[in-house]
């Protein structure tokens, strides 16, 4: 069966749509990967072999002036109109999207040829484009159990399937907490700044000189928080790159970040006791943390009330507690079949 497999923008879209190209591959279907050129080269490392690759126009409307938006909703109608062209010729058995702008191209043209088209939403939240594309499609998946903003009108049939992860997360599932009072900061973006000016003044503020941090941050502040870990002689490696990101949560026994739906995924999947601070502007954050901490594996804590005075007494109950964050662990893993679910359903 000819399956076309729509992602792009982000890496958040694109690792789940590869994992999932990859076992539909491996059954034996003929795969087609839709993507935008942000994202071009990634696809072309993570596709399966075999499969086929179609960049195509597209761009975030978002919050943008007038005028960007204009010239990203062009860019989506051509993309569009070149696809249901193309499925004129060569049409697929089904289409499965990966959520943002560039899926909606596929969508749309899959639509006009009536193709059974799957759409997965990654979020605790549903996105704009998704929201947008509901009209067209048959099946909605969706990473969590609840899911707030899907439209009440919509004919689709919505089915948990979780987020598809990559295979050493799925690998150390359940892996015991270290006990070894190993905290790991998983910052590195613009948006995470407040990470790094609260977590290493509560730290220090705790006068526990047995906690490992690993702090991931922006390059440009690497040296900084060196300086400041080592000033106040707390054991820390500071990165602004983890390559082994699924090794970095076993080693831990406590993470603080964002709530993107990767990492929130990542952490339930493998299971550790978390602190989220949701980005303030993002509502699909705030979803995700929330059904973090309503499994009983965490703490969603608004950005405002992230203080350093906050955060150091939570901390110190915590570490104190060993028995308490291992029943954190234990309750917020969830087992993790997205990959093998997804693929039975679009394949039914």
């Amino acid at each position: 069966m000819k399956i076309w497999i729509a992602t792009g923008g982000t890496g958040g879209h694109v690792f789940p749509a590869l994992a999932v190209a990859e076992e539909l591959a491996t059954r034996g279907h003929k795969i087609i990967i839709s993507c935008d050129g942000r994202v071009r080269k990634m696809v072309a490392d993570g596709a399966p072999r075999g499969s086929k690759k179609v960049h195509i126009w597209a761009a975030g409307v978002g919050a943008k002036s007038k005028l960007h938006q204009a010239i990203a909703l062009f860019k989506i109608g051509v993309s569009a109109a070149a696809l249901v062209l193309r499925f004129a010729i060569s049409r697929p058995a089904r289409v499965v999207a990966f959520g943002g702008y560039a899926s909606v191209p596929a969508v749309f043209a899959a639509h006009v040829w009536h193709i059974p088209t799957f759409l997965h939403e990654q979020n605790g939240a549903i996105g704009r484009a998704n929201r947008f594309t509901m009209r067209w499609v048959k099946t909605l998946m969706t990473s969590f159990h609840d899911v707030s903003g899907i439209p009440k009108n919509t004919a689709a049939r919505v089915v948990y399937t979780g987020l598809p992860v990559r295979r050493e997360f799925i690998e150390h599932a359940g892996a015991p907490l270290p006990g070894k009072m190993h905290l790991l900061v998983t910052g590195g973006s613009l948006g995470a700044q407040i990470l790094d000016d609260v977590v290493p003044r509560a730290v220090a503020a705790m006068g526990n000189k047995k906690i490992f941090v690993t702090h991931q941050t922006r390059p440009e502040n690497v040296a900084r928080l060196q300086k400041f870990y080592a000033d106040n002689k707390i054991h820390a490696n500071v990165l602004s790159f983890i390559r082994d990101m699924a090794g970095a949560i076993v080693d831990s026994d406590l993470v603080i970040g964002r709530s993107g739906a990767s990492t929130v995924i990542e952490l339930m999947t493998i299971g550790r006791p978390a602190i989220f601070v949701p980005l303030a502007i993002n509502p699909d954050q705030a979803a995700n943390a929330a059904n973090y901490e309503k499994l009983g594996g965490g703490f969603a804590i608004e950005q405002k009330k992230f203080t350093e005075k906050w955060l150091s007494a939570t901390l110190s109950d915590l570490f104190e507690n060993p028995a308490r964050l291992d029943k954190m662990a234990k309750k917020s893993l969830v087992k993790n079949d997205a990959v093998q679910i997804i693929a039975d359903t679009v394949s039914k």
